[in-house]
């Protein structure tokens, strides 16, 4: 039996049919009940057996703070007026959904909770995501770039974000030469001339008003290499910190798999 890191893991084994045969308005809420430990995953008629088997009866860890906040955040976006919304993050509705840019790709939702992307759907792009629609006050990017440090509330996460985002992308950058031309390929992004004397400043757009800059200078001298993620200044008018600091940190880790997906083998942290 396997059990569930968080509600997300159960939401990507449903159909997402909202069918409410569960006895609950959606899938999204469905999942949460089941990471929860308030239903079992086989009261979904849509799974099979195997799947209900594997997942029957193993429990889930304690349900930690990000399950929570992603509840709160869907019955936000489901109370939004679809319209105003994507006029002011920079979005477009397409039928009953919210429709936004993530790294060039579409990832929308509509009022249930439903999402329809490209993109694997995990808890580092949802809650950002999720965030912005609620937070965004619809100003343009500012066109100053800032650390994470300098980000309201950011001070006191900088060593656990230099550590699990920029250190990230430092050693997949160091291992991986190809890695900048092809995250811009893949994700839309841009290569700008030179930034604070990086070697390489590439930005990509997570989200439409949030655009990150990614600066990696190649060792030289006798120096190692360096790299440091930057953001435009008026990102918190957008997110608070702590999406801030999901949205770097799961960039790096698709950083990561992108590289393994290359056959790129990664020293060991």
């Amino acid at each position: 039996m396997v059990g569930f890191a968080n509600a997300m893991e159960v939401f990507s084994l449903l159909d997402r049919s909202n069918c409410r045969r569960c006895g609950e308005k959606t899938c999204m809420a469905f999942a949460g009940a089941v990471y929860r430990g308030i239903k079992p995953i086989s009261a979904c008629p849509g799974l099979d057996p195997a799947t209900c088997a594997r997942y029957g009866t193993e429990k889930s860890p304690p349900p930690e703070g990000d399950d929570t906040l992603l509840a709160a955040l869907l019955d936000q976006v489901g109370r939004l007026d679809p319209v105003e919304t994507a006029a002011r993050t920079g979005g477009t509705v397409v039928g009953n959904r919210i429709v936004l840019k993530v790294l060039g790709k579409d990832f929308g939702i509509d009022a249930d909770g439903n999402f329809t992307t490209d993109i694997h759907v995990n808890n580092w792009v949802v809650v950002p995501f999720l965030t912005y629609l609620v937070q965004c006050r619809g100003d343009q990017p500012a066109g100053e770039w800032i650390a994470y440090r300098e980000i309201a509330g950011g001070r006191e996460r900088y060593p656990l974000f230099r550590k699990r985002c920029e250190e990230v992308m430092k050693q997949v950058a160091d291992t991986w030469p190809d890695l900048f031309d092809d995250i811009v390929h893949l994700f839309s992004g841009e290569r700008l001339p030179v930034q604070f004397d990086a070697d390489i400043s590439v930005v990509l757009k997570p989200l439409p008003k949030v655009p990150v800059m990614i600066c990696y200078w190649k060792p030289a001298d006798g120096m190692a290499s360096s790299l440091n993620v930057f953001f435009d200044a008026a990102v918190d008018r957008c997110l608070d910190a702590g999406a801030v600091f999901n949205l770097g940190t799961g960039m790096a880790r698709m950083f990561e798999v992108l590289a393994l997906r290359h056959g790129i083998i990664l020293p060991a942290a």
